[in-house]
């Protein structure tokens, strides 16, 4: 439209222009014609009147001789085909070469008569009343001894100059049309000219604002346009990088995003969701219907949408901790929230990245759980053994049976504690990873371990008229382990084993290869473990009967180091139980060969 218009409006310029200076010029050349045929006539016509003047002034200078002239100018007419008036210094009409004098009205009022009567030649253009046609009038005074007696005019039809007018009139309106003719054509094809780089450059700018960037503009007209063309082309190639590195931009922080191990959603100014990456999607179980859906419809959880409000009102990173409950599970997430600012200042969204802590709550809960326990664990015996001090020396040392109930006390709180201790050291080595580090393991026997910690709980189960079974299906059986850890782990199961199975019951110790793995599963016949308490049996200080336990001089350490211990051998330990029946705990190590491998 805007090349159109602008084409339309150098034609109608070119025309105007042209067509102005046609009537411009036509018009000078039909006034020059005009002006310059009436000069001629004019000079001719007085030199006619002057001569006319010479043949009369005599006469004009009594009332005889004037009575003479109309005779004279009649036949003198007759050969310069003039129209010739005689009028007196009164107005009167002495003599006329057409017309009766005496018929004819004063003259006096007559422009080119007034002139003349005072001295100079007269000029005037008029229609006759006489003869009903445009006539040119020219006189001259006529002097007898240097006074003015009377005007000579001679006058002349302008037919023939009005007809040269008319033909040159005709002459020159065909030219113009021509002419204009011409100059159309010529306007449109300049026009065209002109405007098609413009309308290539307009083409050319379209497509790249509707996102074609390799376009270009190729023109050679030499001047301006091909400047414009230049610079476009220009701005297009800078663009066009611009746009690659933001896409490239773009497509590394999708990647990032897409990636990232947390997760990330983007939330518009109503808080709802407009984007979420692989992760979110996943942890969060958002579906496709989702987008566009309130965070409380998408995440369930009214403090995250509080803090996303007071993110976009205050316009200022917010971090809180968020505990919510995701398939039936508790999760604990650390949120960043962070405004979205747009060019005004104005908040236009807000990114949400969820931090996984639940991990790191547990293990602080565990710490502050073993911290409160340990300090319980130590502060049980410390206090009996203080509180039977006490009572020793106030008195108690003079009574023999009191003196040596309360030592015996004292002795075993004591012990509790050294062994609640000695564990506590045990788990801080294994924890260590330097010490870790200095453990070099080695293929060992199986058998051959499990008989030895057989042999060294033997007065523990013998004592309660218990008995201790090994069963294998082949021998050896070897795997890559650390042999005193490994035998800790037995013992420790077994003397659980031992404690919480009652008297003449049976305990057995199996073990077995299978899928180059070694199985070996401690098996007893006590009182078995509760459902519910068998997921935290594991747990550091954690019991099932903490009064019977402590009875038992357990420390709740024992199955704590044995799960830790069989972990970094590189196993497992799963356990079974049914109230009344007994336990199975099993522990699975990699064999030699699979190690080796």
């Amino acid at each position: 439209m805007l090349t159109r218009n602008l084409r339309n409006r150098l034609v109608l310029s070119f025309l105007a222009l042209i067509l102005f200076t046609l009537v411009a010029l036509g018009s000078y050349i039909l006034w020059f014609f005009y002006q310059h045929n009436i000069a001629s006539l004019d000079s001719a016509m007085l030199n006619q009147a002057k001569i006319i003047e010479e043949l009369i002034y005599r006469d004009m200078s009594g009332p005889i001789q004037k009575g003479q002239i109309d005779e004279k100018i009649k036949e003198l007419s007759s050969r310069i085909d003039l129209r010739v008036t005689v009028v007196d210094t009164t107005g009167v009409v002495i003599a006329d070469s057409q017309q009766n004098p005496e018929l004819m009205e004063n003259h006096l009022d007559r422009s080119e008569i007034a002139a003349a009567l005072i001295g100079n030649n007269g000029y005037s253009i008029r229609t006759s009343t006489t003869q009903d046609k445009s006539l040119l009038y020219v006189s001259t005074p006529v002097f007898y001894h240097d006074e003015i007696t009377g005007v000579v005019r001679v006058a002349m039809p302008l037919d023939h100059v009005d007809a040269g007018y008319r033909k040159i009139l005709s002459a020159l309106l065909a030219t113009s049309c021509l002419t204009f003719l011409v100059a159309i054509a010529f306007s449109l094809a300049l026009a065209y000219k002109y405007t098609r780089p413009l309308e290539k450059i307009i083409e050319t700018a379209n497509e790249i604002a509707q996102g074609q960037l390799s376009k270009r503009v190729f023109i050679k007209t030499g001047d301006e346009l091909e400047i414009l063309a230049h610079a476009l082309n220009n701005l297009t190639s800078s663009l066009e990088d611009k746009v690659n590195d933001i896409i490239a931009q773009k497509h590394k922080l999708e990647l990032i995003l897409q990636n990232m191990g947390d997760p990330v959603i983007l939330l518009d100014r109503f808080g709802k969701v407009t984007t979420a990456n692989k992760t979110a999607i996943t942890t969060f179980g958002i579906t496709e219907q989702m987008m566009g859906q309130h965070n409380i419809q998408v995440i369930g959880n009214s403090l995250l949408d509080q803090a996303i409000q007071g993110t976009l009102q205050l316009q200022e990173n917010k971090l809180i901790d968020l505990k919510t409950n995701i398939h039936g599970k508790k999760r604990v997430f650390q949120v960043f929230l962070a405004p979205i600012i747009s060019a005004e200042n104005d908040s236009t969204g807000i990114l949400t990245v969820f931090h996984d802590i639940t991990t790191l709550q547990e293990i602080h809960d565990r710490q502050a759980d073993f911290v409160t326990n340990a300090s319980h664990e130590l502060a049980t015996p410390l206090t009996a053994i203080k509180g039977f001090a006490e009572t020793l020396l106030d008195g108690a040392l003079a009574q023999p049976e009191l003196r040596e109930k309360f030592v015996r006390i004292i002795y075993n709180e004591s012990d509790r504690m050294h062994r609640l201790i000695q564990d506590l050291l045990q788990l801080a080595r294994l924890n260590a990873q330097e010490y870790r580090e200095q453990i070099k393991l080695e293929s060992i026997d199986i058998i051959a371990v499990l008989t030895a910690a057989k042999q060294d709980m033997a007065p523990r189960w013998q004592q309660k008229n218990q008995t201790v079974t090994l069963e294998y299906s082949q021998a050896p059986l070897t795997a890559l382990a650390h042999p005193d850890w490994f035998k800790q782990v037995i013992v420790n199961l077994l003397e659980n084993s031992i404690k919480y199975t009652p008297a003449t019951r049976k305990i057995i110790l199996t073990c077995w290869s299978e899928n180059n793995q070694v199985h070996i599963a401690v098996q007893d016949s006590g009182i078995g473990i509760p459902a519910k308490d068998l997921p935290l049996i594991f747990d550091r200080f954690y019991r099932v009967d903490k009064a019977r336990t402590r009875s038992a001089g357990g420390t709740g350490l024992g199955l704590a180091i044995v799960k830790f211990i069989i972990e970094m051998l590189g196993g497992h330990i799963t356990v079974q139980s049914k109230l009344d029946v007994g336990t199975t705990f099993t522990i699975t190590l990699p064999g030699t060969e699979k190690l080796s491998q």
